[in-house]
Order: structure tokens, then sequence, then C-alpha cells
């Protein structure tokens, strides 16, 4: 799935993306750790995985979007 970063603590390594459809979903470091990034400017585009339904939703793996 893809998305936009809209929030980034570099500090916290914690954030949030917002979906296609304008819905934010939050992330935290272990989802930012798992992509492997070392930096995220908010208005990347970023590839996500998500667990869970409802506002149970959490994105559990983030990256940059590749072409």
């Amino acid at each position: 799935m893809q998305a936009t970063a809209y929030t980034y603590d570099a500090d916290s390594r914690s954030g949030s993306v917002l979906l296609d459809d304008g819905t934010p979903l939050p992330f935290d470091a272990a989802a930012f750790d798992a992509g492997g990034l070392r930096l995220l400017r908010v208005g990347q585009r970023v590839r996500i995985e998500v667990s869970g339904e409802g506002d149970e939703r959490r994105v559990t793996f983030v990256t940059l979007q590749t072409f």
C-alpha cells in the first residue's frame, strides 16, 4: 500500500502517514526500523504494510516508495 509521510519525529523514529483517501495512520519506531530507513521527510511517498482493523489499524512497516 502507498501513503505519504505526514509527520515524523527523528528522536522517537515515529510519526504518521496519510493514506491516499486522507486517512492518517500512526507508525512507531518498530515499523520505521523494519523498513530500514535512516531518515524520513514529510511529504515523501512511502510504501507501508498495515495490520488490524478499524481504530486498531496500525502501520507495521514503512519504507520509501520506489518506481
